[in-house]
This record gives structure tokens, C-alpha cells and sequence, in this order.
């Protein structure tokens, strides 16, 4: 579709606005512009017709699961107050003395 002056004109009627002759050559190429765009739109396929996005690669090799210990910097018996067996030792709660 070409975009002339009058198209602009009647732009700016319509939206109330006061444009300067001086503009309107430079304001016909921007509109031009984005009908351009627009139609370019009605390319894209959409609906049932359009494949699904899916952000990154089509296929993602998966690597192996391999349980491995974590080493720590510092064992925790060197900053836990109580440690045995492998556990944290914390005192017992007031309100659970009579269990």
C-alpha cells in the first residue's frame, strides 16, 4: 500500500493534530515504514498453522546422573557446636522435656 501526503493529512485530522508542511515529507517515509511493518505481520503463520516457540535448542543432550559427594571446605565438627555420627546435636526444647 503507498502512503501519500493526503493519507498523513487525513491522519492528523482525524487525530487532531496540527502538522507542518515541512514535516510531512519526513512523516510520509515513518508511516510508509509501518505499514510496511504491518503487513509483514500477516506473513507470519498463527493458529493451529503456526509451530510452538520453544526458547533454545531443539534437542538437549541430557548428561549422565552421577551421585557424587560434595566436598565441603571445612569438615562440619570444625564450626557445629554439637556433632556425632554424621548429625548436627542441638538441646532439646523446654516444651518438649515431657515427651
Amino acid at each position: 500500500m503507498k502512503i501519500v501526503r493526503e493519507d498523513v493529512l487525513h491522519v492528523a485530522q482525524l487525530a487532531a493534530l496540527k502538522v507542518d508542511e515541512a514535516d510531512l515529507p519526513g512523516l510520509t517515509a515513518q508511516m510508509a515504514r509501518i505499514v510496511e511493518f504491518v503487513a509483514q505481520l500477516s506473513e507470519v503463520p498463527s493458529g493451529e498453522q503456526a509451530p510452538p516457540f520453544l526458547a533454545g535448542p531443539e534437542a538437549v543432550a541430557m548428561r549422565k546422573d552421577e551421585v557424587r559427594p560434595q566436598q565441603l571446605g571445612r569438615v562440619p565438627a570444625d564450626f557445629a557446636p554439637d556433632f556425632a555420627q554424621g548429625y548436627f546435636l542441638v538441646p532439646r526444647l523446654g516444651a518438649m522435656e515431657d515427651v
